[in-house]
């Protein structure tokens, strides 16, 4: 489906800020009081809060519209929140709020998608799309696509990480990859990092934040409140506006586009990089003959495919050798998981093209 979207954000970053939570009229007040002189662009605060389990707090509700149109009354700050079905869309709409989002556990559920896509035809209001808590591009452009079928153009994706099975050092896994490929798609879709969600942890926040500028993000999303530990919901990530306001300082702004005098040298670097990665198909197809070959082996001996130990040995050696060539271990995890599922393939055509051929 081509879409054009229009733009939202009129400077870069882009910032949005505010508690994971409304909780209370005067906690709301005075984030967006501590906030305000800092210029944010949009205040955010969650209203209904979806969450794992029953009896957690899921938010205050629609008292809590009345609290950030004080907000923005008081502040003049343009206010957010998120939205997950007809009800949601029409209460906040009421209210005066000024852009929606949808968030992971919606995004994740296509019929609650076009329940808020239905209630959104022929309103006029920017929405903000978080990827689905599963690492599935499909689902999350689909969410996109929703929107965008009720008239809504001005959509900008919001990346919160994926939910990850393994121990690791954040709440969600960013997985970069995933969002750069929806910018590949959709280049003219602005895009936006939540930070708090990535992390889970308010000791890395800067970390992401400027690791999404320097991919040339368009801004970030991180939840303030005025004293985190004490915060009803996801207290960990959350910080002080002081220390929000420090962390944007910190913050390095990279140019969205280069001047023209850098192009020489940039191209030249381009040029390299070409020439190795056509080495490194030349490599890799080189070694998936060898598969081939194994392939052949196993099926006239009558060996299984995969072998575990086989792969541990491959796994292990070749981290080491990764980390001996200052290659990340994730990354180097990452690659030779790739290689070694396009050999089991490789081996798996071999051994099914040796049954067709026996029963012609």
């Amino acid at each position: 489906m081509e879409m054009t979207f229009q733009p939202m954000f009129k400077k870069r970053p882009f910032i949005i800020a505010g508690p994971c939570s409304a909780e209370t009229e005067e906690q709301v007040l005075e984030t967006a009081r501590g906030l305000a002189p800092q210029g944010i662009d949009l205040f955010r605060a969650g209203i209904w809060k979806p969450r794992t389990r029953p009896g957690e707090f899921e938010g205050v509700g629609t008292i809590g519209l009345g609290w950030l149109k004080k907000v923005k009354e008081e502040t003049g700050l343009k206010v957010t929140t998120e939205v997950a079905n007809t009800q949601h869309v029409f209460e906040a709409l009421k209210y005066g709020i000024d852009v929606l989002w949808l968030g992971a556990r919606t995004t994740v559920n296509p019929f609650s998608v076009q329940e808020v896509a239905d209630a959104l035809k022929g309103v006029d209001i920017p929405v903000l799309v978080k990827n689905p808590v599963n690492p599935d591009l499909k689902l999350w452009i689909g969410a996109i696509e929703r929107i965008y079928k009720a008239g809504i153009t001005r959509i900008a994706a919001i990346h919160r990480g994926f939910s990850h099975h393994s121990p690791t050092s954040y709440r969600n896994v960013p997985r970069w990859e995933i969002a750069i490929e929806l910018k590949r798609i959709f280049p003219d879709l602005e895009m936006l990092v939540d930070n708090s969600h990535i992390c889970g942890r308010r000791d890395t926040l800067l970390e992401v934040a400027q690791k999404a500028l320097d991919l040339n993000y368009d801004g970030i999303m991180t939840e303030v409140h005025p004293n985190p530990d004490a915060a009803w919901s996801d207290a960990a990530q959350q910080i002080t506006p002081m220390q929000f306001q420090e962390l944007v300082a910190k913050l390095h702004i990279r140019q969205a586009t280069y001047d023209s005098s850098y192009l020489p040298t940039l191209e030249h670097l381009r040029h390299e990089i070409d020439e190795l990665d056509d080495e490194l198909l030349t490599l890799l197809q080189s070694r998936m003959k060898f598969s081939e070959q194994i392939g052949e082996y196993k099926k006239r001996n009558n060996i299984a495919i995969l072998q575990p130990d086989r792969w541990g040995e491959i796994l292990e050696r070749g981290v080491a050798k990764g980390k001996a060539k200052n290659l990340t271990e994730d990354f180097v995890y990452s690659l030779f998981k790739a290689i070694h599922e396009e050999s089991i393939n490789t081996q798996s055509r071999v051994m099914e093209a040796n049954e067709i051929v026996k029963e012609e």
